[in-house]
């Protein structure tokens, strides 16, 4: 084989190993990213411990039963983040040096809600991979309908068991390019587009 075919070969290889390993690392970097939410279903194992490998579903409240520390809260975490707290928690009582990782084993689908007047007020489905924001919710729910008080937008969100609510000046963001407030929806958040009356 001429130095010239095996130059071609090894870029082909080169190029398909790279190209083979980005999903790889592309998923690996959404996972890292991802915050634990409700109905999320995590399996938990520890190193050398095998009667303490769980499976457990996060509650509404975002939290998960394991054995021997209980409740532990792993809600809004990431993967890294709940490794991390389970880890501190199992050290300060009962093992030495817990190794312990954690693996998503299923998604809850989160939803937001857009209601009011919008051309598709209903619920819909955030990305797993990426925020989405206020205006990308308004949009998937077709938009503003004609006669809609933009400025008076609200987003209804419960948080530590209270309801708290964040208006949005929409032409802030649109028209005078404040993209700081177009701020990410969370799930179980509820878009609210009142109807103008001038």
């Amino acid at each position: 084989m001429d130095t010239r075919v095996k130059k071609i070969l090894k870029r082909f290889l080169i190029i398909t190993f790279i190209l083979g390993l980005s999903p790889a690392i592309a998923f690996s970097n959404q996972e890292a990213e991802y915050k634990i939410g409700t109905g999320d279903v995590l399996t938990i194992t520890v190193y050398e411990q095998a009667d303490l490998a769980t499976k457990a579903r996060v509650d509404a409240k975002g939290v998960i039963n394991f054995p021997l520390i209980g409740s532990v809260t792993v809600g809004g975490l990431t993967v890294s983040e709940t490794e991390e707290t389970i880890t501190t928690l199992l050290k300060a009582d009962y093992l030495v040096n817990p190794q312990v990782s954690v693996f998503i084993e299923a998604y809850h689908p989160k939803k937001v809600f857009v209601m009011g007047f919008v051309n598709r007020p209903g619920e819909y489905e955030l990305s797993k991979d990426r925020p989405t924001t206020i205006l990308e919710a308004i949009t998937m729910a077709g938009g503003f309908k004609e006669g809609a008080a933009q400025n008076g937008t609200k987003v209804v969100r419960m948080e530590n068991g209270k309801e708290i609510t964040i208006q949005v000046k929409v032409t802030d963001i649109t028209n005078k390019g404040y993209k700081e407030m177009d701020i990410p929806v969370q799930a179980g958040d509820i878009v609210v587009v009142p109807e103008s009356f001038f």
